[in-house]
C-alpha cells in the first residue's frame, strides 16, 4: 500500500510548492522544478500508456473486489465479537469460525505475497497456506461439534 503514490504529489503539478512560493530563492530552484515537472509528465505518459490493456482493468476490478470483500468480513467479525457473546449459538459459532477462517487466510496470503519469491517457493507457499485453512476450519468446526463452541468457549474464558 505504501507503494502506491499519485503523481500529482511526486511532481507537484496543478500545486505549487511551498519553496516556488517564496521570491528569496535563486531562478535555478525554481527551472529545476520546471524540469521535474516535465519529466513526470513524459513518465505520466508512459506509464498510462503501458496500462492500457484490457487484462489490466480486469485484474484492477478483481483486485478491488477481493479488497472491499476483506474489508467486509474485517467488519462483519467486529459485529459478530458482541453477537457471538450476547447470542451464543451453533449458527454463530459457525459463522465465527468460517469468517475468523477467511480473515486469517487473507491475511497470511498477503504476506507470504509480500516476503516469499520463487515459483517453486510460492507454490509451496500457496499450498501450505490452504492446507493451515482447511485444517483450522475443520478443528474450528470440530471444537463447535463436539465440544462447547467458540462463542460459549470465549465466555469461559472472559469469566476467569
Amino acid at each position: 500500500m505504501a507503494s502506491i503514490v499519485r503523481l500529482s504529489s511526486v511532481c507537484h503539478r496543478g500545486v505549487k510548492p511551498l519553496f516556488a512560493r517564496n521570491t528569496i530563492l535563486p531562478r535555478e530552484l525554481l527551472a529545476c522544478r520546471t524540469l521535474r515537472e516535465k519529466d513526470c509528465i513524459q513518465s505520466s505518459v508512459q506509464i498510462n500508456a503501458s496500462s492500457s490493456s484490457s487484462h489490466s482493468a480486469a485484474s484492477s476490478k478483481a483486485a478491488s473486489m477481493h479488497w472491499t470483500g476483506e474489508r467486509a468480513v474485517s467488519v462483519l467479525l467486529l459485529g459478530m465479537a458482541p453477537a457471538a457473546y450476547l447470542y451464543p449459538g451453533p449458527a454463530v459459532d459457525y459463522a465465527v469460525a468460517a469468517a475468523l477462517t477467511l480473515h486469517g487466510h487473507w491475511g497470511i496470503g498477503q504476506v507470504l505475497t509480500d516476503y516469499v519469491h520463487g515459483e517453486a517457493k510460492i507454490k509451496l507457499a500457496n499450498a501450505s497456506l490452504y492446507t493451515l485453512s482447511m485444517v483450522t476450519f475443520a478443528g474450528l468446526c470440530y471444537f463447535n461439534y463436539k465440544d462447547v463452541g467458540i462463542c460459549k468457549a470465549i465466555a469461559m474464558l472472559w469469566s476467569i
